[in-house]
């Protein structure tokens, strides 16, 4: 893990993220075309599948994006993994309540086919793995057909391989966000904002968790600058004080 001393200066920064920040109701549950709202029953029923087809050494979770600097679950270990066949990547859409709005729609990140993505792998308590499946599920799937189902991937990590759970996106959904450049993602991520907050903030405790850890992802590099240059150009230049 680098030292805070040899961590890079992102170009997004607190103040980037401060000047966006203004307070915007919640406009209720989002409702897609051929979805519905899950129920308790639903997340009764998948957490039971889940931990009935879970490996015996473990169960494990991938993390790529908010999950990692916010788990809001309890986890006995943690490892920095590598998920080979997957990357990550601003393609969940549209968010137009959490971190977007209608008028200012977020993008969200999930797990796409193709590269590799490091992450975090965090192994749920053995003895509490449905209360904790009970708090994950409700964030990560709020809709039934979910746009990015839960899946066992295998993980390459420094104390050897391991199968984890995590979510990868469904690109049959009709949340799947594709064909947009870096360029006009960046757009949208330095003007979205929602309930929870804006996509600059997300975009921001991603990123410098990531470079907390020692990941440095050069696509989300790349998407802080150009969030960053935005965020500049509408609300006037910022000190790198």
């Amino acid at each position: 893990m680098p030292s805070p001393a040899n961590l890079r200066r992102m170009r997004l920064t607190e103040r980037h993220v401060e000047a966006l920040r203004r307070p915007i109701p919640d406009p209720g549950f989002q409702i897609f075309p051929g979805m519905r709202p899950a129920t308790e029953d639903d997340y009764e029923n998948l957490a039971a599948e889940l931990i009935a087809s879970a490996p015996e050494d473990g169960f494990w979770v991938f993390a790529y994006g908010s999950l990692i600097w916010n788990p809001d679950f309890e986890f006995t270990e943690s490892r920095v993994a590598l998920a080979r066949g997957w990357r990550r990547i601003f393609c969940l859409g549209w968010d137009y309540r959490f971190r977007g709005s209608r008028e200012t729609p977020g993008v969200m990140l999930a797990l796409d086919r193709g590269g590799s993505c490091r992450g975090v792998a965090f192994r749920l308590p053995p003895d509490r793995l449905k209360e904790n499946l009970l708090r994950l599920l409700p964030r990560e799937m709020s809709m039934v057909p979910t746009a990015f189902p839960p899946r066992w991937i295998t993980l390459d990590t420094k104390e050897g391989p391991l199968t984890a759970l995590t979510f990868a996106m469904n690109r049959a959904s009709g949340r799947y966000i594709s064909g947009l450049s870096d360029a006009e993602m960046a757009d949208v991520l330095a003007t979205a904002c929602g309930f929870k907050g804006s996509m600059a903030e997300y975009l921001h405790a991603t990123v410098a968790k990531l470079e907390e850890i020692g990941i440095h992802d050069r696509y989300l590099w790349r998407m802080q600058e150009l969030v960053a240059i935005r965020i500049e150009a509408a609300h006037g230049p910022f000190s790198e004080t």
